[in-house]
């Protein structure tokens, strides 16, 4: 995103630019993850081969009714893997996590913070579209753990983004609603986890995207740590 088109982002969802231009210009910092020592020599094509196995699981319902498995998309390598609720009726038909009016909101903001898809990696917590984009049920998120499980063996993040209040509360086992999950950092697998309002809820709710912004902004300067 120019710094022009920036800026005018931010006025509109009411954060100060000038605020927020020293948390934004030394991105080369975080545009090119490298592995940790600790990590699968080889996270692409480890994810691409956990991808592969999952296209025909079967072990819930959704396989009866979902058009295809919907896995993750992004660098295996990435140091923010952001995790949302399952997949839509867009994300259904074409594969790919994101991709309705909320997934073009989610990449307005990755632009923002001078980020992109492919220096991310975003998952669900349901591989498959529930019917009628109904909230998933415990035994299709338990099946799906062991999906979720592996895929974060393999990429072994630096931040954890949970977007609404499914991720949330599924990461985290709590049932505690997600305005009170926000503004603090939580563990994941011992890994620094932000929780913030689902785009999706965002669009119905554009008063809260200031508050997620303040959790995008979190979420950055926790990258630029150094662990």
């Amino acid at each position: 995103m120019r710094p022009e088109a920036q800026r005018l982002y931010l006025t509109l969802i009411g954060v100060d630019p000038v605020r927020i231009e020293a948390l934004a210009a030394p991105q080369a910092q975080t545009q090119a993850p490298k592995p940790s020592p600790a990590s699968s020599p080889d996270p692409v094509g480890a994810m691409q081969r956990l991808a592969e196995e999952a296209r025909t699981c079967r072990r819930c319902a959704l396989a009866e009714t979902r058009t295809q498995v919907v896995f993750g998309v992004g660098d295996p390598r990435a140091k923010l893997v952001i995790i949302g609720e399952a997949p839509g009726r867009d994300e259904d038909l074409q594969g790919e996590p994101f991709v309705g009016r909320a997934g073009k909101l989610l990449d307005k903001i990755l632009a923002a913070v001078g980020l992109s898809r492919a220096q991310v990696y975003i998952m669900n917590i349901l591989k498959c579209r529930p019917p009628n984009n109904r909230d998933p049920r415990p035994e299709e998120i338990e099946a799906c753990a062991h999906w979720r499980e592996r895929q974060l063996e393999i990429l072994r993040p630096k931040v954890i983004m949970l977007l609404g209040r499914v991720a949330a509360q599924t990461m985290l086992g709590t049932k505690a609603p997600t305005g009170s999950l926000r503004g603090r950092v939580h563990e994941v697998r011992g890994v620094p986890a932000i929780v913030s309002w689902h785009p999706a809820y965002l669009l119905r709710q554009p008063s809260q995207k200031r508050s997620a912004w303040e959790d995008w902004q979190k979420a950055i300067a926790l990258l630029r740590e150094d662990r």
